[in-house]
């Protein structure tokens, strides 16, 4: 990976860890303020598990899991095919595995804000760092498909 990559990777960093300390500057924990009808939320909460609240109050164990993620992907990487696609996958996976571990650490919870309603269903409050993971993981899945994780 190239230097480009890192440079991404901070920058999703800073983005997630801005959009959170504004989020909290300008909103109440637990506030929820509806931003289009019906559909998206501004909705603050600090979430001390996974996705679903899962193993709330655990954080130890998220703490370890992104550790251990943030190895694997190292490992891993240098063996992907270096391309835009790849170099931007791992970026975002870096960034934003990152921003929440650095909340879990200095405030042993994640700060949460954007929540969605589809289709009556209150999708799990989310982060700008959760987007980054979620994208960055859909990136290095096509590159698997297409072999582009062997050099």
């Amino acid at each position: 990976m190239n230097k480009k990559t890192y440079i991404i990777a901070v920058l999703v960093l800073i983005i997630d860890q801005v959009s959170k300390s504004l989020i909290e500057i300008f909103f109440d924990l637990n506030e929820k303020v509806e931003v289009i009808k019906n559909f998206f939320y501004i909705t603050v909460v600090h979430n001390t598990g996974g996705a679903w609240s899962i193993f709330s109050n655990y954080s130890y164990l998220f703490i370890i899991a992104s550790v251990l993620a943030i190895v694997l992907l190292v490992k891993f990487m240098f063996g992907f095919k270096n391309n835009l696609r790849n170099n931007i996958a791992f970026a975002l996976l870096f960034g934003g595995i990152f921003s929440n571990l650095a909340d879990r650490i200095f405030l042993g919870y994640v700060r949460d804000f954007l929540s969605f309603k589809i289709f009556s269903y209150d999708y799990p409050i989310f982060n700008i760092a959760d987007v980054a993971i979620v994208v960055g993981v859909v990136f290095l899945i096509i590159a698997i498909i297409k072999g582009e994780d062997r050099c």
